[in-house]
């Protein structure tokens, strides 16, 4: 990383990411999609001289990767460690939500289900995880992990999800990531992002434009509730 603090790193990564822009930029792109320059300055709301001077500056600090394309170069978070750490800075970052009444709609949206990187978080992302552990689907395995439990493999399989292969990647295999507005566990790893992609493919999931939010799907709804006695 360019410019590290050797003594206490994590004080480079503060920094990077304690710039509002810089802030602004890593946050739109937890929702796993790349963007170019020009996309991000406009959701910043900053000047795209300033822009280019950030994401070079995210770049070089190894949070964001950059891909070529013709004439556009396309930014993306460069390792799903990165948004785990700023979910797990929304945790200590927000204040718990109080049961005040309703808030603005977008608001809502995003605490009910968004994407986070590559998995799902929300209320419906604690909620399925809690029905997964409920079901025998999955159970927790020390303070950070989840494991298959005894009826996890066949009902995973029933998705289209082989959890031997995903045991075989590299990431972690089924993490426990506190959900920033929850205050509770959703799955992350290989296995919250398999099943993420797999409810999208399957058109149980849909995503509310232009934002990270997500939808679930009547389709969805009814088959998490055949399947799990889920009810989203």
């Amino acid at each position: 990383m360019a410019g590290m603090n050797t003594t206490y790193p994590i004080a480079s990564v503060a920094e990077l990411i304690g710039e509002r822009g810089r802030a602004a930029i890593l946050i739109t792109l937890l929702d796993g999609r790349a963007q170019t320059a020009g996309a991000l300055a406009f959701v910043a709301e900053i000047s795209a001289q300033s822009a280019s001077a950030h994401l070079s500056k995210l770049v070089d600090g190894g949070l964001l990767s950059v891909q070529t394309s013709g004439r556009h170069r396309y930014y993306r978070i460069a390792d799903p460690q990165v948004a785990h750490a700023i979910e797990a800075l929304g945790v200590i970052a927000t204040r718990p939500r109080q049961p005040t009444g309703p808030g603005p709609r977008e608001t809502g949206d995003m605490y009910r289900a968004r994407s986070c990187y590559d998995h799902l978080a929300g209320r419906v992302a604690v909620d399925l995880a809690r029905a997964l552990e409920d079901s025998g689907v999955i159970q927790p395995r020390g303070e950070r992990d989840y494991e298959v439990g005894r009826q996890g493999a066949t009902w995973f399989k029933g998705l289209g999800i082989d959890v031997d292969v995903l045991r075989g990647c590299r990431r972690a295999f089924a993490r426990r990531c506190l959900d920033w507005t929850e205050r509770k566990p959703h799955i992350a790893g290989g296995l919250g992002a398999a099943l993420f992609s797999r409810m999208q493919a399957l058109g149980w999931l849909a995503r509310r434009r232009p934002t990270r939010a997500l939808r679930i799907t009547h389709r969805g709804a009814r088959e998490l509730q055949a399947r799990l006695g889920f009810t989203a």
